[in-house]
């Protein structure tokens, strides 16, 4: 891209915003229900375009429709990315697209596309990509400008309505784009050609280059160990965001090498986060991230992936130490899921806002005044105390409850306080609640039903597994035919084909679950997507994995993702999944997809290390010396339950459990085949290399040689 010249032509268009005044014609009233305004986002089901059905803008969903009319009409498309529960687009809309006089410039200059990004993150990457790429940063709402072509020529984030502060207005900048499309327009087509071969330079891979190793892993820890915040735990400053795979490497790491530093990071960053408010200590479960240093003051709203995310990174760090701090948060926060975020069906909704009645967390803020008459005074004090309410309050006057600095957590769940808790918790219930996307994404639900399943194998908790299969039931019945995966589910709809992303984190969580009560329908289910999503991802040319499928000419670029953000890439848990898929098999063709994907990323990863933690993790395990366990017995037996209860609670991540039943030798996993009981007595099979050794029918047996790891040194 010739970035000099499009970002001279980004602040050209900056520069020409003139506070203009147009003669335009009002917009006529539709007389539709009790609504002013009703436009085609009425007849979707996406709850981020419903929330825009009433806007005076005349939106449209993308498609067709949109790129004729733009077409016809000869006009620039205006782009519109956001989700329900994001703050700032909520603002925006206020702000600007509830504005009459701005909705009239839309209408006559543009044709407005709105996309929810959750329900399309394809067209969300490719332009979030291109606004990251003129502008230098990214978020939501996210705001581009593009030709017929459907290339973006000029775009931002979030504007208000007006110029201030130095910021342009959106209302100017759509007169200026306006002006230059009918006087100029040359130079924004060029710009959108530009931008469009940019985009596609994105999808070419480093292939030929060498395999990751060990040295990668050194450097990431060096890398985050110059993050690190010592003081308050996190990686970087504020804003802070969670970065769980960041800790789950970093416990890998302490467990090859021996590094404490890397454990503490990890487990100091787990102790912080939890004790700040951006946990929540009445209802469980944490919000997006942290807009200070200190997590205290969260971006309020909660998404089904961080806790997911969130509640396996706890719960590994329970599995090293048995601290019960780390229990207890982990089922908190799936509690909190179990109880506020499940569908009748068994699916798990996407997220929760961060707003409710028009205000950024009132529903979880306090006042000593309201906190004062609900509780008993030994309460109130507790209260008081241990989360540190003052009269003046942390946030705009109101209290963010978090755990003072150096209280024992187990404190929480003594009394008086944790009478306290439940009293509070019960008088916010009655408060109205933030809005709920009520949507199912397929692969933010394979990331819980996997976190679900570990939790159960970890915390020997039926209720966990109940829903994990519950989940997976239903999104492998209503979502996957075998042959195609839909992303999104709501209503009793379900649309839109699945991205790299949603074929292997369902995948994963499937896996999980299958180490968890071993029914061989689950491993079949993520062998048929992992092998599903080699078919329409994989590049045989370069290596690595397309985040789309090929073939939807409204997507102008495929690009290769291995950034780990708010969500692990789909290339780092593909790399990850078939590196177990090959364990359980011995089918060479899956140990070479992995080897191949580490060696189409490895010049940016041996780079930027800290970038991509969860490949990392597939580094990890590829260059140790994994385990494949089989548990032989009877699925009642009780020593078999409690052989298998004994090696789920060991740190072992890079492993692979089977289990095989005499009852039922068709297991459909080649690694359990053959495999049977020791003079009627459940056994152990430890496997290294596909190298078995003797069955033995004493965990202890084999336990030394169960925890050994190849080990590295850190420097």
């Amino acid at each position: 891209m010739k970035l000099r010249w499009l970002i001279v032509l980004f602040v050209s268009i900056a520069i020409g915003i003139l506070a203009q005044k147009d003669e335009l014609t009002e917009i006529p009233q539709e007389k539709v229900m009790t609504h002013k305004y009703t436009n085609r986002l009425a007849q979707e089901k996406s709850p981020y375009l419903l929330q825009h059905a009433h806007n005076p803008v005349d939106w449209y969903a993308w498609g067709p429709e949109a790129f004729e009319k733009a077409k016809t009409e000869d006009k620039p498309i205006f782009l519109s990315i956001g989700y329900s529960t994001c703050h700032w687009c909520h603002v925006m809309e206020r702000e600007s697209f509830e504005n009459e006089d701005i909705a009239r410039v839309l209408n006559e200059n543009f044709v407005s596309i709105k996309v929810d990004r959750e329900e399309r993150p394809d067209v969300d990457q490719i332009y979030m990509n291109a606004v990251q790429g003129m502008t230098g940063s990214g978020g939501w709402p996210l705001s581009a400008f593009l030709t017929h072509e459907l290339e973006p020529f000029w775009g931002g984030t979030y504007f208000p309505p007006e110029s201030r502060w130095g910021r342009p207005g959106f209302k100017d900048i759509l007169l200026e784009i306006s002006k230059f499309w009918k006087t100029d327009r040359q130079k924004l087509t060029e710009a959108g050609k530009e931008v469009g071969a940019a985009l596609q330079s994105r999808s070419r891979t480093s292939a030929g280059m060498k395999t990751l190793s060990e040295e990668t892993l050194r450097r990431a820890f060096a890398a985050f160990r110059d993050l690190y915040d010592p003081q308050y735990g996190g990686f970087g400053g504020a804003p802070k965001f969670p970065r769980s795979e960041t800790i789950s490497l970093l416990f890998r790491i302490y467990r090859r090498t021996g590094e404490k530093q890397a454990l503490a990071m990890g487990m100091h960053t787990l102790d912080r986060m939890a004790r700040g408010g951006m946990y929540d200590h009445l209802g469980g479960g944490f919000s997006r991230y942290s807009t200070d240093e200190r997590w205290l003051v969260p971006h309020f709203e909660k998404m089904l992936y961080d806790n997911a995310l969130l509640a396996r990174a706890y719960l590994e760090a329970f599995q090293i130490d048995g601290n019960p701090m780390w229990e207890g948060v982990a089922r908190e926060t799936l509690d909190y899921v179990l109880r506020d975020m499940t569908a009748p069906e068994g699916g798990f909704y996407s997220a929760e806002d961060a707003d409710s009645e028009g205000e950024e967390g009132k529903f979880y803020v306090w006042t000593e005044g309201e906190l004062k008459p609900l509780l008993s005074g030994e309460q109130f004090q507790a209260v008081k105390e241990h989360f540190q309410v003052t009269p003046q309050g942390n946030f705009e006057g109101h209290t963010i409850l978090s755990f003072k600095e150096g209280t024992p957590w187990a404190s929480r769940y003594s009394e008086p306080l944790k009478s306290a808790i439940k009293t509070l918790f019960d008088v916010r219930e009655k408060r109205i609640h933030p809005y709920k996307d009520d949507k199912v994404i397929a692969s933010w639900n394979g990331l819980m039903i996997g976190s679900l399943a570990f939790a159960a194998q970890i915390l020997d908790d039926e209720r966990y597994l109940k829903a994990a299969r519950k989940a997976a039931a239903f999104v492998t019945s209503r979502m996957w035919d075998g042959k195609t995966l839909k992303r999104r589910y709501r209503d009793g709809d379900v649309r839109f084909d699945g991205s790299l992303d949603d074929y292997t984190f369902l995948a994963s969580g499937l896996l999980d679950l299958y180490e968890t009560d071993f029914d061989p329908k689950w491993f079949s289910a993520a062998m048929a997507l992992q092998k599903r999503a080699d078919e329409l991802f994989w590049d045989d040319k370069d290596g690595g994995y397309f985040f789309t499928a090929a073939g939807d000419p409204t997507l102008i670029a495929r690009s290769k993702e291995i950034y780990d953000g708010a969500v692990p890439s789909g290339n780092s848990i593909a790399a990850l999944n078939l590196l177990k898929l090959y364990d359980y098999t011995l089918d060479d063709a899956f140990s070479k997809k992995a080897e191949f994907v580490q060696k189409a990323f490895s010049e940016f990863v041996s780079s930027h290390p800290q970038a991509s933690p969860a490949l990392l993790m597939a580094v990890d395990y590829a260059t140790d010396d994994s385990k494949e366990i089989v548990v032989a017995g009877r699925s009642s037996d009780g020593k078999r339950k409690a052989l298998i209860a004994s090696i789920h609670h060991l740190f072992l991540p890079n492993k692979v459990l089977a289990a095989n039943d005499p009852a039922q030798p068709a297991s459909g996993v080649p690694l359990a085949e053959g495999k049977t009981e020791v003079n009627g007595e459940a056994a152990v099979y430890l496997c290294q290399g596909h190298a078995c050794r003797k069955p033995v029918t004493k965990l202890d047996d084999v336990l030394p040689d169960l925890k050994a790891s190849k080990t590295y040194k850190i420097y």
